[in-house]
């Protein structure tokens, strides 16, 4: 575990778990979730705070997917029919860089290795860089192509929050509509309930969907503080989850939506040929 600081800020980052963040604090103020009972403990990277997705966001359908002529099949996330995530979460990642308020990890995943094809079928190396200012994070992530033929490809950064007295204002063009095992099924217009341009508390509404076209900021309010989350453009999409009765929620920048590559209507995976990288950036500024 890694802790890194500037002023009375602090943010722990766990390479040796997903390249995860563990906690964001500024003074007495949680920034981000506190990690679940025990995650730290446990290297349970969904109980943490923030993590990675790469090379692909949120979920593949029934852990499957066609690509040059060919269906691929994927490991299933434990309890749950479709793959998710990606691979970046599962990952221990090496540290290349560090300095008190920054670090630059490296991945390398090769499918030739133990557990590799069913994980991803396609090498790839990524980096995370963590850079911390006292009222800022910035996270940035790349993906390099190592396949000897043109691979898909995809990034995302998945944060929770503290749900109690939060509300959350953005704007987006559409939304996905799920099916009955949570993937996206119909693109529509954004319904009133779901409608957070004017602002709306986190608790009024159940959500685990993707919101296309965001038009950025994304804008989180507590009584203590302000979020504005903003990214490169190249994440357009935005997957906002809200479970009902819990402490916590997310959003996700992310630059596609779930199941892109079954699905025809759910553009935004990229096409790498070798040797090509994809990256990009998302910050967090708190006032």
């Amino acid at each position: 575990m890694l802790t890194l600081r500037a002023q009375d800020a602090s943010l722990l980052v766990a390479p040796e778990s997903g390249g995860a963040i563990a906690g964001w604090a500024r003074g007495p103020v949680r920034l981000l979730r506190m990690p679940l009972t025990d995650a730290v403990l446990r290297g349970d990277v969904h109980g943490m705070a923030c993590f990675p997705l790469l090379p692909y966001a949120n979920r593949i359908g029934h852990a499957r997917f066609p690509w040059a002529g060919k269906t691929w099949h994927l490991r299933p996330f434990p309890g749950h029919p479709n793959a998710l995530h990606g691979v970046g979460w599962k990952r221990p990642w090496d540290i290349a860089a560090l300095s008190e308020a920054s670090v630059r990890l490296t991945l390398a995943h090769d499918p030739a290795g133990p557990e590799g094809p069913i994980d991803w079928p396609f090498a790839f190396t990524a980096t995370e860089e963590i850079v911390l200012e006292r009222d800022r994070c910035r996270i940035t992530l790349s993906i390099t192509n190592r396949h000897a033929e043109p691979a898909p490809a995809g990034l995302g950064v998945h944060p929770y929050f503290p749900a109690p007295g939060a509300a959350l204002q953005f704007q987006a063009a559409a939304v996905w509509e799920n099916d009955s095992t949570n993937l996206p099924q119909t693109r529509i217009a954004i319904p009133p309930a779901w409608d957070h341009s004017s602002g709306r508390p986190i608790g009024d509404v159940a959500l685990d969907n993707c919101f296309v076209g965001w038009r950025q900021p994304a804008v989180l309010r507590w009584p203590t503080h302000t979020l504005t989350l903003t990214a490169d453009p190249m994440f357009d999409h935005l997957q906002v989850y809200t479970p009902p009765g819990q402490p916590f929620f997310a959003v996700e920048p992310v630059s596609h939506a779930p199941d892109a590559l079954n699905h025809e209507g759910a553009p935004g995976m990229r096409v790498l040929v070798p040797g090509e990288t994809l990256a990009g950036a998302i910050t967090l500024d708190i006032t």
